[in-house]
This record gives structure tokens, C-alpha cells and sequence, in this order.
């Protein structure tokens, strides 16, 4: 059931992911208030960065009532899941825990099922199985609903709705959102492909983080390439 929450620290390690898990929701005098509204405040605070873990909740904690309700791990693990996605790294690493053979966040656990609003689009499709390079493929990877792997090969990859691989490509490690195409005789790795982007025939992305820098496409910390 619920309890009072008084405070409020971003879990950096296992240990205190532990101790917290919590999901803290602030809550005005009279009742309570949107999230919406929560959102708005910290959006005029010149002050803040606009950080749920850093602004958004600390700061409501003593304006108002704080509830916290303890999730149990319904995949039974060790360790509990938190990832904060604030960084495009960050967010990057997220995914690519999602395409692990035993994910720590298990997107197939039925006893938790997630509720979102799904395009409607057809099944995926992989087409062409000839020996050699034009075979469509994906392995390790999680691909969504309306995507064609024309003839490519996809590894390690998360594939949104409506993304097409065509043939003799090879993306790998890589995370392409909703619409993105890559050429053929493309090679991508350990990148993200914005909405809808369309790379270009035998173009090549994350072999050379200097050539790609030169190409004008961002280039994080951790030398993850952004296609935008």
C-alpha cells in the first residue's frame, strides 16, 4: 500500500535501487494535481534542467504529499531495473539491453504487459535467402511491425515501425527509428538512424567517427553516431 516518501536520490547502483524502489508522484493539498501541471511549473523555473530525478520530483516533495508505490520484479531477477534515458548514450544503452537473450527489462513478460498505442501496420518481412550477403535477416535484434529486411543483415539492432533494410546491407548494433531506410550495400553500426532518414547507397556509418564527424553527423561521448 502506499507510503509517505520524505526524500528523493537517483539510484546510480544496484544496491540503492534496492533500497528505493519507489515511483514518487507528487500530489498538491487539495487533492492532487496533473503530472501535466507538474511539468508546466518546471518548465518556467529558470533554475532547473528539466530533470524528472533531478527537478521535477525533489522539488515537489515538500510542496505537497509524496506517495510512493514499491514495484515488484516480475521477471524475478537479482537485480531491479532503473535506467535513466537523459543522455543520448544513456538511451542508446537501453535499448540494446532490450535485445538480449535474457533482458533485464523483458518486453515478452505477460504477467506485465505494456500498454501503448500501436500503428497499424502489417507483420515484419524478410525477404531473399540466397547464400552469401543477399539474405534477409536479423539476429538478436528486436523488429517491429511494418519493417522489411529486403535481402539485408541485422544484428544486435532494434528496428521501429516501418524501417526497411534493403539488400546487402549490414546494420549492427544500431537503433533505427520509426520510418529510417538504409540503402543498399549500406554498413551501420553502433548508430541511431532518426525518423525517417534515408541513408544513402553504399554509405557507411560508425567505422570512422572522423569521416562521420566530417559528414556533419553528431557523435557522442561513447562514439555512438546520430543520423538526423
Amino acid at each position: 500500500c502506499p507510503t509517505g516518501a520524505a526524500s528523493y536520490a537517483l539510484p546510480p547502483v544496484d544496491a540503492l535501487l534496492r533500497k528505493m524502489r519507489t515511483l514518487l508522484s507528487a500530489y498538491r493539498e487539495a487533492g492532487g494535481t496533473s503530472p501535466i501541471l507538474l511539468l508546466h511549473d518546471d518548465a518556467q523555473n529558470p533554475n532547473s534542467t528539466h530533470d524528472f530525478g533531478k527537478d521535477v520530483i525533489p522539488c515537489n516533495l515538500h510542496k505537497a504529499r509524496a506517495i510512493a508505490y514499491d514495484f515488484h520484479d516480475m521477471n524475478a531477477k537479482q537485480v531491479l531495473y532503473w535506467r535513466d534515458v537523459g543522455t543520448l548514450d544513456a538511451y542508446y544503452e537501453a535499448n540494446m539491453d532490450l535485445v538480449a537473450v535474457v533482458p533485464e527489462f523483458n518486453l515478452y513478460d505477460q504477467r506485465w504487459p505494456i500498454r501503448t498505442k500501436v500503428t497499424q501496420q502489417p507483420p515484419a518481412k524478410f525477404v531473399f535467402a540466397q547464400e552469401g550477403r543477399r539474405m534477409g535477416v536479423a539476429v538478436d535484434s528486436v523488429v517491429s511491425a511494418g519493417c522489411i529486411v529486403s535481402g539485408g543483415r541485422v544484428l544486435h539492432s532494434v528496428l521501429s515501425p516501418g524501417v526497411r533494410v534493403n539488400s546487402y546491407c549490414e546494420v549492427e548494433y544500431s537503433i533505427l527509428m520509426p520510418g529510417a531506410e538504409v540503402g543498399r550495400y549500406s554498413r551501420v553500426r553502433r548508430a541511431i538512424l532518426n525518423t525517417n532518414v534515408k541513408v544513402q547507397e553504399s554509405s557507411v556509418i560508425g567505422y570512422d567517427l572522423e569521416a562521420d564527424r566530417a559528414k556533419g553527423y553528431q557523435v557522442t561521448d561513447a562514439g555512438i553516431v546520430v543520423v538526423s
